[in-house]
């Protein structure tokens, strides 16, 4: 098993930047692909973006491609999600999310298959 813990969040204004980390703990090693999803009051969580078991392959969502980036550092067991051009739009808590898995390049955005979640962080964009 694995535990997982967000930090980064916070209060920036539209056009700004956040970067989200997410430190893994327990059972790590480099055996999971790794996500992120977000949820805003009222609405479905819903997939942002996701990031290979080898850290070479990376997926996103529509509405963050070209201002979201993934990355991972396997030796740290850590995953980041830096956020810029910031839009009122992205207010949400966001999850890091974890998928055991085998291949090293796989991906995906569907919520179902992550098996591991951590609590999450708010992030707030005022207009």
């Amino acid at each position: 098993q694995v535990q997982l813990v967000e930090s980064g969040g916070g209060l920036v204004q539209a056009g700004g930047s956040l970067r989200l980390s997410c430190a893994a703990s327990g059972r790590t090693g480099s055996s999971y692909s790794m996500g992120w999803f977000r949820q805003a009051p009222g609405k479905e969580r819903e997939f942002v973006a996701a990031i290979s078991r080898g850290g070479l392959t990376t997926y996103y969502a529509d509405s963050v491609k070209g201002r979201f980036t993934i990355s991972r550092d396997n030796a740290k067991n850590t995953v980041n999600l830096q956020m810029n051009s910031l839009k009122p739009e992205d207010t949400a808590v966001y999850y890091c999310a974890a998928r055991e898995i085998f291949s090293f390049a796989a991906v995906t955005g569907t919520r179902a298959e992550y098996r591991y979640w951590g609590q999450g962080t708010q992030v707030t964009v005022s207009s």
